[in-house]
């Protein structure tokens, strides 16, 4: 139970997102790419719950931090108008090899019939009437109509450049571009390159169409009339580029989660101090499932190495050094001592001996006159005394000569085993 008087802080990534996005997603009700960039956006909650369980009281505190980084990026599809990228045929290509065929009449001249568009093939308005094109368009003698099929992309804004030469300042060329998700028209979009009356000649245009929403196709329309039915207008090497905002967005949620426990003071003083105990000298461990457990706190070991031993003895060394002539010499002159006193104990204990060794006597047994008494005489009344038990007394036996004699050498010996221990002891300090 006493577990739950730990804080206990969970951080969780619960959400991790990256995807494409339209431009309404970055900028709501703008159409167009978005300016690139990093936002960064935090919110916090917290949210406080009290439990009562009856013995205890469990308030928790959850603070919940929500942070969300957005990069907006732009990118290019390329030209989806060149074959090498794989939206169109070769038939199809803005190089104008080919007639991407249409309304009304058209050629595909080549050499100085191109003029200023060089010398390859290029493609020439030849119709001469008035009427509305399929892309809706007024003013048509003749189309050129590409549709491509751009589901993969997300689009936001198409660029476009072609080049023109227009001879006969009465002809007019437009450009024009529809995006359609399914059967609906997303947005529709169409520029004048060179208006009837305006002389032109040979240029490069280019142009651009924002917008919003999902696109599954683009159609493409290049259309005018030619006039006076000489020269009409020109036109060659027709790219298309398809731009989209890339939302990169990372949300990064962390959770803290405090319990704070109050007891209703229904435990043993005695319990209380055994559980205080156990969280002093044990760890507290949390696993992943959220399960507690104790393991004691070890304690710190002092390393032991060679040099700290080496010092250690030193240091005793330096403590128990006393001035104590050398080992050698001290301990022959002590045990030439030693010996001495051994020889001379030992002559005195055997001149003792002999003087306390009593002469043999024959011992004289003396017998007792025992009176004989008449028959005549009267007896005395004989009075027992009281026995009075007195302790007896252990007689105390002197030590011999020889006793002490011996005594004396067992001090003699172990005094020398004495001064030899200290006098090795100081050979190996």
């Amino acid at each position: 139970m006493y577990n739950k008087l730990l804080y206990l802080k969970l951080c969780l990534f619960l959400l991790l997102v990256s995807f494409y996005s339209k431009a309404d997603t970055c900028l709501p009700d703008v159409e167009g790419l978005c300016t690139p960039g990093v936002t960064i956006e935090e919110d916090v909650t917290v949210e406080k719950t009290e439990e009562d369980k009856g013995t205890e009281i469990i308030y928790t505190t959850t603070t919940t931090k929500t942070t969300t980084t957005t990069t907006v990026t732009n990118e290019d599809s390329g030209d989806i108008l060149d074959g090498d990228n794989g939206y169109v045929a070769i038939n199809k290509e803005g190089d104008m090899d080919y007639d991407w065929s249409g309304q009304g009449p058209a050629s595909m001249p080549s050499g100085n019939s191109c003029y200023g568009l060089g010398a390859d093939k290029c493609a020439q308005i030849t119709g001469g009437g008035n009427s509305t094109s399929t892309m809706g368009v007024d003013g048509m003698g003749t189309t050129f109509i590409n549709t491509i099929d751009i589901s993969d992309l997300s689009i936001d804004k198409v660029k476009y450049s072609i080049e023109v030469d227009k001879q006969d300042a009465q002809d007019r060329i437009y450009m024009h571009i529809t995006g359609t998700n399914g059967g609906t028209t997303v947005f529709s979009g169409t520029d004048v390159l060179s208006e009837s009356g305006v002389s032109s000649g040979y240029q490069s245009y280019n142009g651009a169409f924002d917008f919003s929403g999902v696109l599954k196709s683009l159609t493409i329309e290049i259309g005018g009339r030619d006039i006076n039915l000489a020269i009409g207008p020109l036109f060659d090497d027709v790219s298309v580029n398809v731009f989209y905002n890339v939302i990169n967005t990372i949300i990064e949620q962390q959770i803290t989660s405090v319990e704070e426990i109050v007891y209703l003071n229904i435990f043993d003083p005695v319990e209380i101090e055994y559980a205080t105990e156990i969280i002093e000298f044990n760890d507290v461990v949390v696993d992943d499932a959220g399960d507690v457990s104790f393991e004691p706190i070890e304690p710190q070991q002092e390393e032991i190495s060679y040099e700290t031993v080496e010092v250690e003895i030193q240091e005793i060394k330096t403590d128990f050094e006393v001035d104590i002539p050398e080992p050698e010499t001290q301990m022959a002159e002590v045990e030439m001592e030693i010996e001495a006193e051994l020889e001379e104990t030992i002559e005195v204990a055997s001149i003792e001996e002999t003087k306390e060794e009593p002469s043999e006597k024959p011992v004289e047994e003396t017998k007792e006159e025992v009176p004989v008494e008449s028959e005549s005489s009267p007896k005395p009344v004989e009075e027992k005394p009281e026995e009075v038990e007195e302790p007896e007394e252990k007689p105390t036996k002197e030590p011999s000569a020889k006793e002490k004699a011996a005594t004396k050498i067992v001090k003699i010996l172990m005094t020398k085993n004495v001064m030899m221990t200290l006098l090795k002891q100081k050979h190996y300090l």
